[in-house]
């Protein structure tokens, strides 16, 4: 009994110790890390390009008008927004002077086709003439000298006819010159469009650009019928793309929504534009007819081009990958991390294919930024990425 009260001291502070234990232990210990996770699926992987700088809206057919004539707005009976026909006059300067001119010169050539007639038709009688007299001389009723003289003047009559009809050729010649120097202070839609932008107004001055210094159209005319997108692509990715490839484009005046095109042109040469990267301009057209309806000229759009597709392989997301080739697997059932190496293949900023290393249902860690991400570290699911 007298061993029992040192029984009680060991049992006692051997309780403390272990209490001392774990609370040292739990000052201590490591807190999992909570992951984003998101499991090794099957699934579509396309391999894509994207422009490098915002592209453009662009109308197939777009006019920049403006007279090659100078001088004073006359007549000016279409205004912005209107539509309008091929053909139809847009805007007309100060011409009167040309107009008379043009009217001169048209009663000229029809003066001088009439005298190209008359001399014709002398011509034709003296011709008649010479021929009556050669007739006469083979039964000697007149003499050879007056033969001689007939045919001579049949011929004179001959060339002042062909002069005549030179001379009016000249004269109507003449008056396509002068409908041509009318034309150039006129202004007529090349194409059934409508009115974008008007620069001027009645009786103001207009002067037709220098050579080299661009000045604002008097009018602006697009055809609403057709649109395309311009986009630059950077000189490396221009290799893979061919014409009638597919696209996805995305305009900023539509949120989110896509539409589908498909490549028109590539560009022929490359556009070197200081302090940013050489590119190389890329047609895309859009497939579907209603989806330029709503389209204007000159809005900022993104394009996609697919150069590949990978139908129905494995595939993570794109964020999931580090240094190239390396993914953290989430084990659930030991709440535990491991570094895995994988191969991949196509890829896009959504998703990689992955060929080797990771089998299907596996997760992977998506949120790899955060700190405490090790080979073996503790770690607790905090959500799955949505796919």
């Amino acid at each position: 009994m007298a061993g029992k009260p040192w029984a009680r001291r060991i049992i006692l502070i051997l309780s403390i110790l272990v209490l001392l234990g774990g609370w040292a232990w739990w000052l201590t210990r490591v807190e999992p890390v909570a992951v984003s996770v998101a499991p090794v699926q099957r699934g579509a992987v396309e391999k894509t390009v994207a422009n490098t700088r915002a592209g453009t809206v662009r109308a197939c057919r777009r006019a920049k008008l403006s007279p090659s004539a100078g001088g004073q707005i006359a007549q000016l009976p279409v205004h912005e927004g209107d539509s309008v026909k091929q053909g139809q006059l847009l805007l007309e300067l100060w011409n009167k002077d040309l107009t008379a001119q043009l009217e001169l010169t048209r009663q000229e050539a029809v003066s001088a086709d009439a005298t190209a007639r008359a001399r014709c038709i002398e011509a034709k009688q003296a011709r008649r003439e010479a021929r009556r007299l050669q007739r006469l001389l083979g039964r000697k009723l007149v003499s050879e000298e007056r033969v001689d003289q007939a045919v001579s003047a049949a011929d004179a009559a001959d060339a002042a006819c062909q002069a005549a009809q030179a001379t009016a050729a000249v004269s109507a010649a003449r008056v396509g010159v002068a409908q041509a120097t009318l034309d150039k202070t006129r202004l007529q839609a090349p194409f059934d469009g409508v009115i974008a932008e008007i620069n001027g107004e009645l009786s103001e001055y207009v002067t037709p650009s220098p050579v080299g210094v661009p000045t604002p159209p008097a009018i602006d005319l697009i055809n609403n019928d057709c649109f395309y997108l311009s986009a630059p692509i950077d000189e490396v990715d221009v290799a893979g793309i061919s014409v009638g490839q597919a696209a996805r484009v995305t305009l900023d005046a539509f949120g989110q929504r896509r539409f589908e095109g498909k490549v028109r042109r590539i560009a022929d040469y490359v556009v070197d534009i200081e302090k940013q990267a050489r590119t190389v301009d890329v047609e895309v057209e859009f497939v579907d007819p209603a989806d330029i309806e709503k389209l204007l000229a000159g809005y900022s759009a993104d394009v996609e081009i697919i150069l590949e597709v990978r139908e129905s392989t494995l595939r993570i997301p794109t964020e999931a990958l580090f240094d190239g080739n390396q993914v953290f697997q989430f084990f659930p059932d030991e709440q535990r991390l491991a570094r895995r190496e994988v191969r991949t293949g196509t890829a896009n900023w959504d998703h990689t294919e992955v060929l080797d290393g990771l089998s299907e249902g596996a997760l992977v860690v998506t949120s790899v930024g955060q700190d405490g991400l090790a080979d073996g570290a503790a770690a607790r699911r905090e959500a799955t990425t949505a796919q």
